[in-house]
């Protein structure tokens, strides 16, 4: 996940060095630009673990750090979900158009919360 969502972020930031970026038009450019924004949070988000351990390590702050670890993981998923739906949203909507980039977007969005929450929540009632 931290990979991936690095080699996106790093994908995004190039977008406005190409020569298609002066063809977005104001509302595209304004779905870029809160992918990217999503897409350096959602990197921070997944990396702090690593740095929350680097900073207390042989503290003895274990517990704090599970914890902490766990949230950013949960937090950083959810972001990761709505990045990539957004990055969905931006090239459907280049590509076909308004309404074919909401319906792919939500489409993506739809299945990345139904494996990633539906169905741990339902393996966890069984």
């Amino acid at each position: 996940m931290q990979t991936g969502v690095q080699i996106l972020t790093g994908f995004l930031l190039t977008v406005p060095f190409t020569d298609r970026f002066a063809d977005l038009d104001h509302a595209q450019r304004t779905i870029y630009l809160c992918v990217l924004t999503g897409s350096v949070v959602t990197t921070c988000l997944i990396v702090a673990p690593a740095a929350f351990h680097r900073v207390l390590f042989h503290q003895r702050e274990r517990h704090w750090l599970v914890s902490a670890a766990n949230i950013s993981a949960r937090v950083g998923l959810t972001c990761l979900a709505v990045v990539s739906s957004g990055v969905v949203l931006l090239v459907f909507d280049i590509v076909l158009g308004t309404t074919g980039g909401i319906v792919a977007s939500l489409a993506v969005l739809t299945m990345y919360f139904t494996l990633w929450l539906g169905v741990p929540l339902i393996a966890r009632v069984r």
